[in-house]
């Protein structure tokens, strides 16, 4: 099982107590996956958070590589909010341990603990946030290297 300690690694943990952590830990599931192996496949319902405990994985859409995520990253946070099918497939890059919460586990929380549940909503938007800001900087980078050089008078 995972320490408490553990999942303070984890922004989603932040500002929670030990003994509030310590009531979540039973509601969540770790999975282990090889190298390759899909985890998510795009187009398909989702209904969990997963933290990346060991290894890589990689987030594709369409065949394009978008990301890459490490130990300490969460992915799938975007379909348990707007409960839609998974935007992208999550494959395992290398042998990989996940923990994942479910949807369904996120309000047993809410009904057991309105204060621990909103302080996770309030963490899952701050990242989801984080993501967004990386991800249109990203895009501006690529749209600065495309565009043709400014003429000048």
């Amino acid at each position: 099982m995972v320490e408490p300690a553990r999942l303070r690694e984890y922004s989603l943990f932040g500002g929670l107590l030990e003994g509030q952590i310590q009531q979540i830990l039973p509601l969540m599931e770790t999975v282990r996956y090889r190298a390759r192996e899909e985890i998510i496949q795009e187009g398909t319902p989702n209904d969990k958070i997963r933290f990346i405990l060991e290894g890589r994985i990689e987030i594709v859409k369409g065949g394009v590589k978008l990301a890459e995520f490490g130990v300490g990253e969460t992915f799938g946070e975007m379909e348990v909010l707007d409960v839609m099918p998974s935007v992208a497939t999550v494959r395992a890059l290398t042998d990989t341990a996940v923990l994942s919460i479910s949807n369904r586990n996120l309000r047993d929380i809410y009904k057991a603990d309105l204060q621990c549940f909103s302080l996770m909503i309030m963490n899952l938007a701050r990242d989801l946030s984080r993501k967004l800001r990386h991800m249109d900087e990203r895009a501006e980078e690529e749209s600065r290297e495309t565009a043709p050089p400014e003429k000048t008078a």
